[in-house]
């Protein structure tokens, strides 16, 4: 639908600007104008407005990228992968930080010295960006205030969860291959522990997150709640007119706070210590796969302390009937 629109856009723009210099402007103007409307609506995503441009939309490339605003030459150029040494980094400091959350740069660099690793601390940081590690700890709230309109505050202190449904916690993780690594998002029910979606992409994409979320809608109804970090994801207009859409309130961890969603934490840490490190996958099918079956697993055989030594499925549906 996205492509359709921009093609149309596009065209309306071309065939406007070839009737003359007054109707050129304008007809410039209003697609540029419609452009950008669609642009915030979608996110600002680079990668996501140059799958737009193609060669059979009647209009050159030069002129489709101007449209959008983008460089042309963007267009041909293909990502670097990360060296076998930088991959092996990433996944020394996830596996690190599954036991230590509060270890930042620094800590993180010294670790990596003791194994071998002389890596200075921007490498360390970037990659630890890459890899979505960030230390746990509680610490001044740094926001930028250009993004405050998209910051919402945490509203789960002290609420009382009864019920399945009432809150969701949503989160990204690295999840490392033997050559490569991709994204994991899962949401999570937080009374049942169930995980209601799931999707592993290659890219941070926030339109991958939105998708996650409408299909885990449309299989198990829209929560009340729904908490998630303060990343740029959770941050951006797609993600948070989406919410709206579904009369979903936001809730945001604060900055820096380890407890704030502990569920989806604690999801992540069994995931990758009973299956991710033990099975090492060559591919991403064969990740989809193991991390399908231990999400089974997880709902229908693991039985949780915290909700009374029951499966999340059982307590989620019981609840639900």
């Amino acid at each position: 639908m996205e492509e359709d629109f921009f093609g149309a856009i596009l065209r309306v723009g071309f065939r406007e600007r070839t009737a003359g210099s007054l109707c050129q402007n304008r007809g410039v103007g209003n697609a540029t104008g419609l452009a950008k409307k669609k642009i915030e609506a979608i996110g600002p995503g680079v990668s996501s407005l140059r799958k737009l441009v193609s060669k059979g939309d009647g209009l050159s490339l030069e002129v489709q990228c101007s449209l959008l605003n983008i460089s042309k030459s963007g267009l041909y150029y293909t990502p670097k992968g990360e060296s076998e040494e930088n991959l092996k980094i990433m996944e020394l400091m996830d596996k690190r930080h599954i036991h230590y959350p509060t270890h930042g740069i620094l800590q993180m660099q010294d670790y990596l010295f003791t194994s071998g690793f002389l890596v200075n601390h921007k490498r360390v940081g970037r990659l630890m960006r890459k890899s979505r590690i960030h230390a746990r700890y509680p610490k001044q709230n740094l926001s930028k205030a250009g993004s405050a309109q998209y910051i919402h505050p945490y509203l789960l202190g002290n609420l009382t969860i009864g019920h399945p449904g009432q809150v969701w916690a949503v989160d990204i993780t690295y999840i490392p291959m033997r050559k490569g690594f991709m994204y994991l998002t899962a949401i999570i029910d937080v009374y049942s522990r169930y995980i209601v979606g799931w999707g592993l992409h290659n890219t941070l994409q926030a339109e991958n997150v939105r998708d996650v979320l409408l299909q885990a809608i449309i299989r198990h109804g829209t929560p009340e709640i729904i908490n998630s970090d303060q990343g740029s994801q959770f941050t951006c207009p797609l993600w948070i007119e989406t919410l709206k859409a579904n009369n979903i309130r936001i809730s945001m961890d604060s900055k820096g706070r380890a407890l704030d969603n502990i569920f989806i934490e604690r999801f992540w840490r069994s995931l990758k210590q009973d299956y991710v490190y033990l099975f090492p996958c060559d591919n991403g099918l064969e990740l989809y796969n193991g991390i399908k079956e231990y999400i089974r697993f997880y709902n229908e055989e693991k039985c949780h302390q915290g909700i009374g030594r029951q499966t999340p499925k059982s307590l989620f549906y019981k609840s639900c009937g």
